[in-house]
């Protein structure tokens, strides 16, 4: 066709004309002349006729395309599962992923939905931001992240599961809630091997991470909702407060951005409380996704309410409060429970408390004064009391060369009333309970595998972390819930909260 319109709109080059004049001349250049005019018609006719039904064929081309479904990745191998899954993106370090886990049980359990359960991410793999301040990450983008952040985990052999580390199985088991690993999931949604991707020789450029990412972008939201197949939960912490028969869907939160803060920033966020299952729940658009995708589920009290998650009692529906009261404590898994209590049997071998210091990361390391002084406090009333010397087992990220001109360097020199005791990573306890913790593979043991998934027995061998977990953190919280002479935490630490649950709940005479 390009060709022919050329032809059409280029000027007709004259002939060349005899320079010799007369009246023989004349006859032959009018034939010349109407030659090419009717060739010149000829040409015109087969361009527009061409013109009009190529024009017609791509109108109609257009059309169909604009009238066919939109492509749904919800393939026959993951309606045939029969399942409505629900997802969400952890992030921080692994006392707030916990308290998200948490949330994501209730919310799936509300919504009647299989939780996937998600990998433990690296410690600030993947950061929120500040929902005091309105500035956080969008939901697809936080999903993204994690999905990537996941990828990579299994890529470099250091997937580990959440539930690898914390013990759900008397929940699942008693069909409180149901679950499925992500690698399950992904494996089925994403229609790829994901046993492959554990391989060493695996690449991040190979067509199945391309498979895997192009599957995370839509998974994430990139690519909008799907009617019946994905619907992607947009609401944050600057909007939104999820509640759960509370009676006050949709009226304003107590917390609103300060007119300061909305002058500077220019924002126009209003926050509502909304009942996440009328939102999402039956009746909705969004209940008949086959998955249901959640951004950040983490949240915490701020200005007498709660940032973004505010369902801890459920007082009308007797299934969900027992789910709540259950997973006020989730214990880890027996590995580790065992690797703590033998380090204050077989190690410290004396009643002892723990100090439990966060010096150095983020708000923290500015109040390293009013930790100390704490810690002080408590350790001048045991030495006065004796007998001597008082054990203190000391769980704090500040390295023991740096203790010299600190409260820690005193009671490190001073012999004859304390004695310190400490774990590191190289300890033959911690290596002995990572490698425990690889062979035991919980979190492929428990939760939802359809019988037509057939490489689980690849998945396990294939997947097995090759790098072991850092269990390090685990072990001290447990150590700290044996601590007989009482338990000294930094004030603001989701860890020095975890422990105080466990001292709460005796893990250590269980």
């Amino acid at each position: 066709m390009n060709h022919i319109a050329a032809l059409a709109d280029r000027s007709p080059t004259p002939w060349p004309r005899k320079r010799s004049g007369g009246a023989a001349a004349a006859p032959r250049s009018r034939s010349l002349l109407l030659c090419t005019a009717s060739l010149l018609a000829v040409l015109a006719f087969f361009y527009f006729s061409y013109a009009r039904v190529s024009t017609s064929l791509l109108r109609g081309s257009l059309e169909a395309e604009a009238a066919a479904p939109r492509p749904s990745r919800c393939e026959p191998r993951v309606r045939a599962l029969g399942q409505r899954f629900l997802s969400y993106a952890p992030h921080s370090g692994f006392s707030n992923q916990l308290s998200e886990f948490k949330n994501a049980i209730v919310a799936a359990a509300v919504l009647n939905r299989t939780l996937v359960v998600p990998p433990v991410l690296d410690h600030h793999a993947v950061a929120l931001g500040s929902c005091p301040k309105f500035r956080v990450l969008d939901g697809g983008e936080i999903r993204l992240a994690v999905w990537e952040s996941a990828v990579e985990l299994l890529r470099t052999g250091r997937y580990v599961s959440m539930a690898d580390i914390i013990d759900i199985s008397s929940l699942v088991s008693s069909s409180m809630i149901r679950t499925i690993d992500f690698r399950v999931f992904a494996s089925i949604w994403c229609g790829v091997n994901i046993d492959l991707a554990c391989n060493n020789g695996a690449t991040g450029e190979s067509p199945l991470f391309a498979s895997l990412k192009q599957c995370g972008s839509f998974l994430s939201g990139f690519n909008g909702n799907v009617d019946e197949c994905l619907y992607s939960v947009d609401e944050d912490c600057r909007s939104t407060v999820w509640t759960y028969q509370n009676g006050n869907d949709g009226e304003l939160d107590s917390f609103q951005p300060d007119e300061q803060l909305k002058r500077k920033k220019k924002l126009t966020y209003v926050r509502r409380r909304r009942d996440v299952y009328k939102a999402l729940g039956p009746g909705s658009q969004a209940d008949s996704a086959t998955l249901l995708a959640f951004g950040s589920l983490f949240t915490s009290a701020y200005r007498g309410s709660q940032l973004y998650f505010d369902i801890h009692e459920a007082p009308k529906d007797q299934r969900i409060q027992s789910i709540i009261e259950k997973i006020e404590f989730l214990p880890f898994v027996p590995q580790i429970l065992s690797a703590g209590k033998e380090f204050a049997l077989t190690t410290i071998k004396a009643p002892f408390v723990c100090a439990q210091l966060r010096l150095l990361d983020g708000q923290f390391k500015n109040h390293w004064k009013t930790t100390f002084l704490t810690l002080k406090e408590k350790a001048e009333s045991l030495r006065q009391n004796g007998p001597l010397p008082i054990h203190i087992f000391v769980m704090t990220d500040l390295p023991e060369g740096n203790w010299s001109k600190t409260y820690l360097g005193d009671l490190a020199g001073d012999v004859d009333n304390f004695k310190l005791h400490f774990l590191q990573e190289e300890d033959e306890l911690v290596i002995r309970t990572a490698k425990e913790l690889a062979n035991g593979g919980h979190g492929l043991r428990v939760g939802f595998v359809p019988n037509s998934f057939a490489r689980m027995d690849k998945l396990k061998k294939q997947c097995a972390p090759r790098k072991l977990a850092d269990v390090l953190l685990y072990i001290e919280e447990v150590i700290c819930s044996c601590a007989s002479l009482g338990f000294v935490g930094t004030a603001g630490s989701t860890i020095a909260e975890s422990i105080e649950s466990m001292r709460k709940h005796d893990v250590c005479s269980s």
